[in-house]
């Protein structure tokens, strides 16, 4: 008898865990995963990747013990300038027929102080791995035309992309070592 309340037990607890964790997935059609470099020092090039997937899973309401997932499809990235996106994916870059996606998984989330946090993790691009920071400000949640939850993000920070092995020096290229990151993200409940 005492097996059976305490596997009982346990399954209740199993439970409550369970249901209490909620995934979020990315609604693609509210987010842009974008990067801005600068070309010879004089002006900043942007672009941003079109194929990109994203989960948060919290079971927390204001998101400190949020893990997150994400890739973006390199094939997929676009500058509005095709001879400069198909360099970008060629071997001289990103390696695209090698290397097709970027992906990060974080290793925390921390609330800073109001609105701010601090999203730690690691990176992977051009089959290399770092650990990588960003500064989070959460946006809110809005339960949106899908008429479930949803919460806004905007994600900030920087890498140096020769840290990754993608592309030649400067002094070559043009193209600042130092990327700015900057996405803006919708997640929506999908449990």
């Amino acid at each position: 008898m005492k097996k059976i309340s305490m596997l009982i037990t346990a399954m209740f607890l199993f439970a409550a865990i369970s249901f209490g964790q909620k995934t979020y997935t990315l609604d693609k059609y509210h987010a842009r995963v974008g990067f801005s470099a600068t070309h010879f020092g004089i002006s900043h090039v942007e672009g941003d990747f079109k194929t990109i997937a994203a989960t948060l899973q919290a079971t927390k309401e204001d998101f400190t013990d949020a893990v997150i997932t994400f890739t973006a499809d390199v094939n997929s990235i676009n500058t509005d300038v095709e001879y400069r996106d198909n360099d970008l994916k060629s071997a001289s870059y990103f390696d695209a027929a090698t290397f097709p996606s970027i992906s990060f998984k974080s290793t925390s989330f921390k609330k800073i102080s109001g609105n701010k946090y601090k999203l730690s993790g690691d990176i992977t691009i051009h089959g290399i791995t770092h650990p990588i920071e960003f500064a989070v400000i959460y946006n809110g949640t809005a339960v949106t035309a899908l008429k479930k939850p949803t919460a806004g993000f905007t994600v900030t920070g920087k890498l140096n992309r020769l840290d990754f092995g993608v592309g030649g020096s400067t002094l070559v290229t043009g193209v600042s070592n130092e990327i700015e990151l900057r996405s803006n993200l919708e997640f929506t409940v999908s449990n």
